[in-house]
């Protein structure tokens, strides 16, 4: 039996606290949180709420972290200096050098360390698993509306990371070269923005994030050699358009002319399993301790999503400062 404590018991929290108490191996031994209202919203679960993160980290043998991004390094290395096992959402960490102090750390220390990157989970790209995925163009729009709850982070390092967690994964080459521009709306940080990465193979990725639409959008697409990849992760949809070849009896097809003669077009809809996938990666963390097999997404895929977030970052507040100092 997996002893776990929650820290943050929020929006998300609540979610994962539903997904735990009912998992098999796990037992949740309590919660952390300096929130009443946070604390009385759970009440229906009769988990004991502790008066202090140390007692806490005491009584368990991992701890699953949802509190805002400012209090993850702070918690994940109390947990690391007494040897707890941790689940923390995305970002890993507020700062870069927060990140690569807390991947020092996890490297030395005999603990299992998983980022919440959740759209690794998500149906519609899991039903790509086995499909071979090399891209040279990539177009990602990511749409919101507006919610104050998350604003404590830019929509880079709140939505976009996301998107770059996933391109970073199908992208077997190196950047190089990231251009940006953002914007802040609502909040204090870029709310909307606009990036292009050249990687040294070729590939290049077009993502756009909002956190101020009046539309929720979530869709990836891929283009490749002979193909072309949809992956809707809000509606859990993904199609494949390609040229068809003799593995690709049975699917509906298309003859369309070209000039170099006529094209036969066929189109794929994988089977997209309906999966929970916050559920899925807490399993997996789970799993990850109770059968000491490697985490689904560690602490250096957490850096390099935060690395790239980061540097765009930085390139969309060059920006803004040249705009400010020409007027």
């Amino acid at each position: 039996m997996l002893k776990i404590g929650l820290f943050g018991v929020g929006h998300l929290g609540k979610i994962h606290l539903s997904q735990l108490a009912t998992m098999k191996d796990v037992e949740v031994v309590g919660f952390f949180d300096p929130s009443d209202a946070n604390a009385a919203s759970i009440a229906q679960y009769n988990i004991p709420r502790f008066s202090s993160e140390e007692s806490l980290i005491q009584a368990i043998d991992a701890v699953d972290i949802v509190t805002p991004t400012t209090q993850h390094f702070k918690l994940c290395e109390l947990a690391i200096r007494n040897g707890k096992h941790i689940f923390v959402e995305k970002p890993m960490t507020n700062t870069m050098d927060e990140a690569k102090t807390l991947v020092k750390l996890v490297d030395e220390a005999n603990i299992k360390f998983q980022v919440g990157h959740i759209e690794r989970f998500n149906p519609a790209y899991l039903a790509l698993q086995g499909y071979d995925l090399k891209p040279m163009f990539i177009e990602v729009h990511r749409l919101a509306e507006f919610n104050p709850r998350g604003t404590d982070v830019s929509v880079i390092l709140d939505l976009m990371i996301h998107d770059i967690d996933i391109v970073l994964s199908i992208v077997k080459s190196t950047i190089n070269r990231i251009s940006a521009s953002g914007v802040a709306v609502m909040s204090d940080t870029p709310d909307i923005a606009n990036v292009r990465i050249e990687f040294h193979n070729g590939c290049v990725a077009n993502l756009t994030s909002s956190r101020i639409s009046l539309k929720k959008m979530r869709k990836m697409r891929l283009f490749q050699k002979d193909a072309y990849i949809g992956i809707d992760f809000l509606d859990k949809k993904t199609e494949i358009i390609k040229l068809k070849t003799p593995t690709d009896e049975g699917l509906f097809t298309l003859d369309i002319e070209t000039n170099s003669g006529k094209k036969t077009i066929a189109i794929d809809n994988p089977e997209v399993k309906q999966t929970n996938a916050i559920r899925m990666e807490l399993e997996l963390f789970r799993d990850s301790i109770l059968q000491n097999k490697p985490v689904a997404v560690n602490a250096i895929d957490g850096l390099q999503a935060m690395d790239v977030a980061h540097q765009i970052l930085a390139k969309i507040n060059k920006g803004l400062a040249e705009t400010a100092a020409a007027k």
